[in-house]
């Protein structure tokens, strides 16, 4: 609920600050004194646009600041999406507007977009005047308020899931037929640069082996010499060293039967020896293996010119990502040939999605339906207390097609006399009937509403008698529910409030400004009198007043 609403720098108001509560909360003064501009001020938190003319004092900033006791309405989500601070006791909004003619909103302190402000004040407040009497005709709007009564969430969200599936896989058939049909124009092209890659070799391993082939290739002559000059030096002659080594065997062997320190020689030499020969006949037999061979290097040659031409076609970096590029054209190829059967299965898909679907929203509508005949008769006997004594209501459903609400599009048709035919609202409804109507539809749905606090601007305006009563007993009974405040000229509704606040004129030094404050016993006394007598308050009204108000007179 609201609990505190500040106002500095708005209009007529220089600073302006009340503590609310729960229950019913009147608000009353004098046409003039500043009521619309409070709730101008509170317009201001739900998104309005901001008018700099609006600003009292241009040398400083205007500020509308209300904070909200949150508790039980879980807007811990709300919090959490918009990456803010949360306290789930408390919410502070302010909307600042400053002189230059820019505007700041802010959540908890933090700063915000004006949306994200609007979005949750109006989680927060539902301000109804007769202004917002256009929300009775708006079809969302209706239809909201029978999902409400209905208990529908469950339904709802099951629709949702199927809807979303349908929705993703009617897209996707959609844009497969077009990729398809715009792969078939492109086929040629696809089989022609493909009938490029053939006979290419497009293995990593592979291509690195033949680049290495290839400079072998190029350079055998120099390799066969510099092998034959070496194994030469191992082992060809008697000078080799291999023979060199063989005689230092000789030498050193026995050595260490008469030189003991030389006893290991003969082992270290022996090593060196075997090695030499290993190398000397590795050497051989690379000299056996090596053949100059110019047609195997042209055909190496020419395998690898076909790759770098592709490499350089397509600007791709390596063979990999070349091989990728060709496996791209084979896929759009094998969705071409295989197309039928890919549209086939999307189909199938999206008819078992159409079938759910049309299952679920038959489901919802049913529900709907249900609680648009309870609707009716309670919004019948609602109503007639308040002078509409022959009124007759009627839920239309027409379906349009799957949404994302349903496939329901609803029409509230009303008749306002005997024998009238049934029509919709704006056709036959006065704007005094209007709004008596919005207030009997949310004073039925008002244990629904997942908000705390309403606020009613003069929507009891044009009335008297038995009937104003009858509002102000229907607005009553709504803060119950919820918190409920209520801008009045009516003194038997003035009557029914939990608390009172007065908005007043008064004059300052150079100027005139409005603010308000809560009205103790006595003062709700004279303030209800003067509301029924007008200036001059005499004992006959103040008995009036305290039997209102059920004080002891």
């Amino acid at each position: 609920m609201l609990k505190r609403l500040a106002i500095s720098n708005y209009a007529l108001i220089d600073s302006m600050e009340m503590s609310l509560y729960d229950g019913l909360s009147i608000i009353t003064g004098e046409t003039g004194a500043g009521k619309s501009i409070i709730m101008g001020a509170l317009s201001l938190l739900l998104g309005q646009r901001a008018d700099v003319k609006s600003i009292r004092n241009s040398d400083k900033k205007t500020v509308v600041e209300a904070v909200f006791d949150i508790r039980g309405y879980s807007m811990g989500d709300f919090f959490r999406e918009n990456d803010l601070d949360a306290d789930d006791a408390e919410c502070m909004l302010r909307r600042e507007l400053l002189p230059n003619g820019r505007s700041r909103a802010f959540i908890n302190d933090t700063p915000v977009t004006l949306s994200t402000l609007s979005d949750l004040a109006m989680k927060l407040v539902d301000i109804h005047s007769q202004h917002s009497n256009a929300l009775l005709l708006n079809p969302e709007y209706q239809l909201a308020v029978i999902d409400s009564l209905a208990s529908d969430e469950k339904l709802r969200n099951e629709y949702t899931l199927v809807y979303n599936e349908y929705v993703a896989l009617k897209r996707q058939l959609e844009e497969t037929k077009s990729r398809i049909e715009k792969n078939k124009s492109d086929e040629e092209y696809f089989r022609f640069q493909l009938r490029q890659f053939e006979s290419v070799e497009l293995d990593p391993d592979k291509v690195d082996e033949m680049e290495k082939s290839r400079v072998m290739l190029e350079n055998v002559s120099e390799i066969k010499e510099r092998l034959w000059n070496s194994s030469n030096i191992l082992g060809n002659d008697d000078n080799s060293i291999i023979s060199g080594l063989s005689y230092l065997a000789q030498q050193i062997e026995g050595l260490g039967e008469i030189f003991e320190d030389s006893k290991n020689l003969s082992s270290r030499v022996d090593s060196i020896y075997i090695e030499a020969k290993d190398i000397f006949d590795t050497l051989n037999s690379y000299i056996d293996r090596l053949n100059d061979d110019p047609d195997e290097l042209e055909r190496i040659n020419d395998k690898l010119s076909d790759i770098y031409s592709l490499l350089q076609r397509y600007h791709a970096k390596d063979v990999t990502e070349l091989a990728d590029i060709k496996s791209g054209f084979e896929k759009s190829l094998f969705e071409i040939e295989n197309s039928e059967e890919e549209i086939s299965e999307l189909e199938k898909k999206l008819a078992d999605a159409t079938i759910r679907l049309s299952k679920a929203a038959d489901a919802l509508t049913l529900a709907r339906k249900s609680a648009a005949k309870n609707f009716s008769s309670r919004l019948v006997e609602t109503a007639v207390p308040l002078g509409m004594k022959n009124l007759s209501c009627m839920i239309e459903f027409i379906n349009s097609g799957y949404g994302k609400n349903g496939q329901d599009k609803i029409r509230l048709l009303f008749s306002f006399n005997k024998n009238q035919e049934l029509m919709p609202v704006e056709r036959t409804a006065s704007g005094g009937e209007m709004s008596r109507l919005m207030l009997c539809i949310k004073s039925i749905i008002a244990d629904k509403m997942q908000l705390p606090t309403i606020i009613f601007d003069e929507v009891d305006s044009g009335v008297s008698g038995d009937i104003a009563n009858k509002i102000g007993g229907m607005m009553k009974k709504i803060s119950e529910k919820i918190q409920v405040i209520t801008i009045t000229h009516l003194p038997q509704v003035a009557a029914l409030g939990n608390h009172h606040y007065k908005v007043y004129k008064e004059d300052i030094s150079d100027s005139t400004i409005s603010n308000i404050k809560e009205l103790d016993k006595e003062g709700r006394v004279k303030e209800i009198a003067g509301m029924l007598s007008g200036s001059t308050i005499n004992s006959a009204a103040i008995n009036n007043a305290k039997s209102l108000l059920n004080y002891d007179k």
